[in-house]
């Protein structure tokens, strides 16, 4: 089957910042099952997450700067979105605003089917801790406490469930860093520790998982297996996923991809739940539609 894309609005230059000698590296575009599956029953269930036409102005001085100009989106339970586009065009910004780590200009944030725009300080913060998980370009473990202690951090914090231990040996297994539960971040790869935050993002198991720019510090190899990771805690685990990057690779483990460009949405494009992880159809779908 072949890859949908619905058009947004005029394509901006992107492709060109793509590397176009996978298409010949490559297999062929594959779709197994359809993204976000379905009940059995038939009926789609309501988003976990929606931006409804979402803007964000920041005054720098005399300066205004438009980093988002009207988005609107929805994350369906179970999916895997991937948000992409070159620097400065707002997919940060947008997934800061659909975690609750900022507040729109104008237009409203719906998690879980609450409005969560306008929070409170201390209600975001609960939020945050209790219902999603971050992970960033910086690690941000603690040097002292080896890998289990890491990653049980938020137990720690907020008090765990009894199954505390039982659910920190789930995530470990899931990351692929058994045998080093007592290892400490600086006897552990990049990679590795950028996996312990995925697992500690995981462990409180949060409704959706916001991941920005998770590979943007490794190489290839250990970008790969960061990736393995998160899509394993989709199609195994049902987690919800956003992922904000500019990397091609990287996206192609998604559902679908939304395209962002200028503050705007520009091009989305549906992948579907594939094993298959390859850039190349992803790329050549960019490049076809002008990006």
């Amino acid at each position: 089957m072949a890859g949908i894309i619905r058009r947004r609005a005029t394509p901006m230059p992107f492709a060109a910042t793509l590397e176009r000698e996978q298409l010949q590296e490559q297999p062929a575009w594959s779709v197994l099952r359809p993204t976000a599956p379905e009940p059995a029953s038939g009926v789609r269930m309501p988003p976990i997450l929606e931006a409804r036409d979402l803007t964000k102005v920041y005054t720098l001085g005399k300066t205004t700067v438009e980093a988002l100009r009207g988005v609107t989106m929805s994350v369906a339970p179970g999916e895997f979105v991937a948000l992409m586009g070159p620097s400065g065009s707002g997919k940060s910004t947008l997934l800061q605003l659909l975690g609750g780590l900022d507040r729109p200009t104008t237009g409203s944030v719906v998690f879980e089917g609450r409005d969560i725009s306008g929070l409170s300080d201390s209600q975001a913060t609960k939020l945050r801790r209790e219902r999603t998980g971050y992970i960033f370009q910086a690690f941000n473990l603690i040097p002292l406490l080896n890998v289990s202690e890491n990653i049980a951090l938020p137990f720690t914090i907020a008090g765990g469930p009894k199954d505390q231990k039982e659910r920190v040996r789930q995530v470990i297994d899931l990351v692929e860093l058994t045998g080093k539960e007592r290892h400490r971040p600086d006897q552990l790869s990049a990679g590795e520790q950028q996996r312990v935050a995925v697992a500690r993002a995981l462990v409180t198991r949060p409704s959706v998982l916001l991941a920005d720019e998770p590979t943007g510090n490794l190489d290839y190899t250990n970008s790969g297996e960061l990736l393995d990771a998160l899509w394993r805690s989709c199609e195994h685990g049902g987690q919800t996923i956003v992922l904000v990057t500019h990397d091609a690779r990287a996206a192609a483990y998604a559902d679908r991809v939304l395209v962002i460009g200028d503050g705007h949405l520009q091009e989305e494009i549906v992948l579907g739940r594939r094993p298959d992880h390859s850039a190349a159809p992803l790329i050549a779908r960019l490049a076809q539609v002008g990006l």
